[in-house]
């Protein structure tokens, strides 16, 4: 069972995202464009569904070039000796699994309350390594560049959205989470983490 799972609607069908032990699911409504094979994908060729939306990414620089994702994907899970992510068509869905590095067990009992009932919880390399370079109050850009990381969609998806999702860090700005000042600090019980030796 997954220890958390976001559904979105893009007007149809929803999305489903669910963040397991030692993987991401995402499911997306609709089979890949006329003429795409899976193989086109880890190849890097792209073929753009919905101009209007791809421009707007493009000019928030939320993305660098067309097709270098799903290629980048499979470099990296490579590179981190992690298992190949899985691309696959269900009916009329496509589902991505990306698998996470090896998790790092939350100490359960050096927490109090709550936490404590959680066992199943784990908190993955990646916000690990996100809450020990916080200091302070700091935006994405800055996260990002003391991570070394330049992928925006991989820090959304592997280190800033599971660490805030685990209530590990928080916003300065919760009203308004797309503000362009918005910045990020480390909660009391993500500090206690830390405190603990994660």
């Amino acid at each position: 069972m997954p220890w958390f799972m976001r559904t979105t609607h893009n007007g149809g069908a929803p999305i489903r995202i669910a963040f397991f032990d030692d993987r991401i699911e995402i499911e997306n409504p609709g089979i890949l464009l006329p003429g795409m094979t899976i193989k086109d994908m880890k190849q890097g060729i792209s073929r753009i569904r919905n101009p209007v939306i791809a421009r707007f990414f493009r000019e928030m620089n939320l993305i660098e070039q067309w097709g270098t994702g799903v290629p980048r994907m499979f470099k990296q899970a490579e590179e981190l000796g992690l298992p190949e992510p899985q691309i696959a068509e269900l009916g009329m869905r496509v589902r991505f699994v990306v698998y996470l590095a090896e998790e790092v067990h939350v100490g359960i009992n050096k927490l109090t309350g709550q936490e404590s009932q959680q066992v199943t919880q784990q908190v993955t390399q990646q916000v690990t390594g996100l809450l020990e370079n916080i200091e302070g109050e700091m935006s994405r850009s800055q996260l990002m560049q003391a991570l070394q990381l330049k992928d925006r969609v991989n820090f959304s998806r592997m280190y800033l959205e599971p660490a805030l999702a685990l209530n590990l860090i928080e916003m300065t700005q919760p009203d308004s989470p797309k503000s362009p000042t918005q910045k990020y600090r480390i909660t009391p019980k993500g500090r206690q983490l830390i405190d603990n030796g994660m």
